[in-house]
């Protein structure tokens, strides 16, 4: 499973309006960097309190990527 499927599976689970999630996975020199968007009304359940289910899941990605010897960031953009 790459870091983009296991994103997918994590924010599906999360989100109410999951045909609206886009995730897209990009290579450099620093590892994998991984952008997600969700509509608007799913932004809050992302972020969480104090963006606690954001940073949750920034952990989880970057063990997942250590696992793989691979590195892996997450960066949520608003519309």
């Amino acid at each position: 499973m790459n870091p983009k499927d296991f994103l997918s599976f994590i924010i599906d689970s999360l989100v109410s309006n999951k045909e609206d999630v886009v995730i897209e996975q990009r290579e450099d020199e620093l590892g994998t960097l991984l952008t997600l968007k969700v509509n608007t009304q799913d932004m809050g359940t992302i972020i969480g309190k104090e963006g606690k289910t954001i940073n949750a899941i920034r952990t989880v990605l970057r063990v997942y990527g250590s696992k793989m010897d691979a590195r892996v960031n997450l960066k949520v953009i608003e519309d």
